[in-house]
Order: C-alpha cells, then sequence, then structure tokens
C-alpha cells in the first residue's frame, strides 16, 4: 500500500466512524423521542405527543444545520482534520447530557446543541473523502462513506431491540452510548492528514494575503481566495446558479425523510397493535428493516452512479422515493407486507442522500468546497426543521400518519424538475482546483 494509499484509507475509516455514530445518534432520537417525551411532559400535555416530538427533531435539525454551516465554512480556513475532531467532540459532549435531562426544555436545550455538533462532521467528512479518493471510484467510496449513517441506524435499531427492554429509563441508556465516539478523536489526531488539495487552496490563500498585506498587484483569481467563503460563492454568476439548485434539491431530499420517515416506527407501532402484535417491539422491527434499506439504497447509489452518471442515479432515487413512500403509508395494512415495504423506503428516500457526497465535491473549487457542500447539506434543515413540525400538526389535524406524510412526499417532484440543471455531468472527471 503507498502512503496515498494509506491516507485516502485512513480518511475514510475517521470519517465513516463518525457518520456511524452520526447516524446512530439522529436515528436513536426518531426511535425514543416518544417514550422520552412521555418522561419528561406531565400526562395532561400527553395528547400534544406528535407536536412535542416534532419539536425535539426540529431543535435538533436547527443545531445540525447551523454546525453543518459553520463547521462547513472553518474546514475551509482551518482544515478538514481539525474541523472534524472539534464536530465530533461536540455531539459526543452532548448527546451524553442528553440522557440527565429531566425537562421536556433542557431536552430541547441539548438536542439543540447535539446537533451542532452531528452537522459538523458531515462538510470536513465528506470533502476528505472527495478530495483523496481517485475519480474512477469516488462515487463508491462516498457512497459507501454515506452508508456509514445507515450502519449506525442499524446499530441503533438493534442496540433498542435489548435495551429497550430495560424498563422506562432505557432512552437514556442509548443516549449515554452515543459518547463514545469521542474516543475517534484519538484516532483522528494520530494518524490522519490534511488532503493535499487542501493544503494547496490554503498555502494560495495565504499567499493572497500577504500580497494584498504589502500593497502588491492581487490577481483576480486571487482576490476571490481574499473573499469570504461565502461571498465568493453568492459573487460568482455561475457557482451562484448552482448553489441555487442544489439547495432546493437538498430540501427534497431532507424534508422528505425528517417530515416522513421519522414517522415510520409510530406508525409501525400502530399497525403491529392493529394486527394484535406488540406495537413497541413491532417500531424496533420497522427501525431494523429501514436501516438496512438505508444501506442497500447508499451502496447501491455509489455503483450506479459509477457507471451510469451522477445526474441519472440522483433523478431515478428522485423517482423511486414517491412510491417508496407511497407504498408503506397508503397501500399497505399487513405488519409483515409493511416491513417489506420499509426497506423499499430505506432503498430510496434514506439512500438517495448518497447523492450530496459524491455528487457536490464534484461541483466547487478547493478553496470553497467545504463551506459549499455545507451550505447544501445543511442550511436545508433551517427549512426542515419546520418539517417534523409541520408533520406533527398534519397528522393531528388528518387525524392520522399515513394522509399527511404521502402529501408530503410530493416535495420529491421538486427534484425530479431540477435535477437535469443541477451542473454538469462529473462520472469520472478530477475534482476542481
Amino acid at each position: 500500500m503507498t502512503p496515498a494509499d494509506g491516507g485516502k484509507w485512513r480518511a475514510f475509516y475517521a470519517a465513516a466512524l463518525g457518520w456511524l455514530f452520526d447516524g446512530y445518534e439522529s436515528y436513536v432520537l426518531v426511535l425514543v423521542a416518544a417514550i422520552a417525551v412521555r418522561d419528561v411532559v406531565p400526562p395532561t400535555d400527553l395528547h400534544e405527543l406528535p407536536t412535542y416530538v416534532g419539536g425535539l427533531l426540529g431543535a435538533t435539525l436547527l443545531g445540525w444545520a447551523t454546525g453543518g454551516v459553520v463547521s462547513g465554512v472553518l474546514c475551509d480556513y482551518i482544515g478538514r482534520k481539525r474541523t472534524l475532531m472539534l464536530s465530533i467532540l461536540c455531539y459526543a459532549l452532548f448527546t451524553g447530557l442528553t440522557a440527565f435531562a429531566h425537562s421536556y426544555w433542557t431536552l430541547v436545550a441539548f438536542r439543540f446543541m447535539t446537533g451542532l455538533g452531528l452537522g459538523g462532521e458531515w462538510g470536513p467528512g465528506a470533502a476528505m473523502v472527495g478530495e483523496l479518493w481517485r475519480p474512477s471510484a469516488r462515487g463508491r467510496a462516498c457512497a459507501a462513506l454515506q452508508a456509514a449513517y445507515g450502519v449506525g441506524m442499524l446499530v441503533a435499531s438493534l442496540l433498542w431491540l435489548v435495551v429497550g427492554r430495560l424498563g422506562p429509563e432505557s432512552w437514556r441508556h442509548m443516549f449515554l452510548i452515543g459518547v463514545l465516539p469521542a474516543l475517534i478523536v484519538l484516532y483522528i489526531r494520530r494518524g490522519l492528514q490534511d488532503p493535499a488539495l487542501w493544503v494547496a487552496a490554503d498555502n494560495r490563500r495565504r499567499q493572497a494575503r500577504a500580497q494584498a498585506a504589502r500593497g502588491q498587484a492581487v490577481g483576480a483569481e486571487d482576490r476571490q481566495l481574499l473573499q469570504f467563503t461565502v461571498v465568493h460563492l453568492v459573487a460568482d454568476p455561475a457557482l451562484r446558479r448552482r448553489l441555487i439548485v442544489l439547495l432546493a434539491m437538498s430540501l427534497a431530499s431532507i424534508v422528505g425523510f425528517w417530515a416522513v420517515s421519522t414517522w415510520i416506527p409510530q406508525y409501525a407501532s400502530q399497525i403491529g397493535i392493529a394486527g394484535g402484535r406488540d406495537g413497541r417491539q413491532w417500531s424496533m422491527l420497522a427501525g431494523v428493516c429501514g436501516s438496512v434499506g438505508s444501506i442497500v439504497g447508499y451502496v447501491m447509489f455509489g455503483v450506479v452512479a459509477d457507471r451510469w452518471g451522477r445526474k441519472p442515479t440522483t433523478w431515478l432515487y428522485f423517482l423511486g422515493s414517491l412510491p417508496a413512500v407511497w407504498v408503506p403509508f397508503l397501500l399497505v395494512h399487513d405488519p409483515r407486507f409493511f416491513l417489506l415495504a420499509v426497506v423499499l423506503n430505506g432503498i430510496f428516500v434514506t439512500g438517495q442522500f448518497a447523492w450530496m457526497p459524491i455528487y457536490l465535491p464534484e461541483l466547487f473549487p478547493t478553496a470553497v468546497r467545504g463551506t459549499a457542500m455545507s451550505l447544501v447539506f445543511n442550511s436545508a434543515r433551517y427549512v426542515a426543521a419546520l418539517g417534523p413540525l409541520a408533520a406533527g400538526w398534519a397528522i393531528t389535524t388528518f387525524g392520522g400518519i399515513p394522509a399527511a406524510v404521502s402529501v408530503i412526499a410530493l416535495l420529491y417532484v421538486i427534484g425530479l424538475a431540477l435535477t437535469p440543471f443541477a451542473g454538469p455531468e462529473t462520472k469520472g472527471r478530477p475534482l476542481p482546483s
């Protein structure tokens, strides 16, 4: 193995482990939110349970959006490695503190702070993997990185099958386990270096600053390096147009997941009870099935994207997400067939997120890559934070989960319409420097 090969694998392992625990931690909330709310909210208020659950999900998404955007900017200025370390420490700390929350608003506050770290981990990790892997394998590598999130969801689901039997306080144990990612920082600190692409861009930025400070003339390209990264993206007409389209696509993916798929465990419980089964156990099984489907979806996306291209694959996944929502929520009522439909939902609704770590690094220059990727992947969560709240309100208003989430799923039409205009096809091309 060459040093370059060793570097790319170390980067992959570090980012994948961080993202695995992101998947674990965020899906734990989906699995235990209703139980946690019942533990910290007075019984007289439990008729508003969907709204309280939506509030927890919304707080997490607001923190995720804020932490993600900030870390994207930071990783363009201080490096991928350091930003990754800070983000992992943040979410490990506040995940642990979540276990000790004894009021709803304390729980909300800890979820927001946890979200800061959750959002902050993806940008530097995905940028680093994209910058280190060769073009012919980049799609599969980035899809495997995204699949680590699905593995984390699966780990959370399997652990919940065991830990969930430990009593009413079991939800707290699940969050305590989320402290473990702090150990990853030791590995990152010892064995990882920033990609050469970022180092070169950082050196160019430093040289441009030094020239400007000495009063020397600075070329047009270097003047862009002196701009704040967000300003650079907005001021460049081509990058700005690309960013707007990608943000709208991201909104479809992110709102679609958080306003639709996060209600699967609760709906699975209803399906199980209606079929004469243990609703809580059925909720857990649905979590496992959805996680398995997401892993399959992520990996399949990378394989197809490296063979057919980024844009056709993204379009196919947006299309597949429509029946992947309608089948489990509208057409299936038998508990066993419902679990199969949940696998389908995981493949397309969750698996479609792979378009972002695969396609986004290939669309933006290195000096602003982290900022651009994180803006697309994370800032849409400011709007998505309203998704669970809106879904909770819609479920209460319309009298059930199926009708509400099936209408919200029409957001995927936005992705279908905009994918052809997202930018050039980048399959097999080197990253822009």
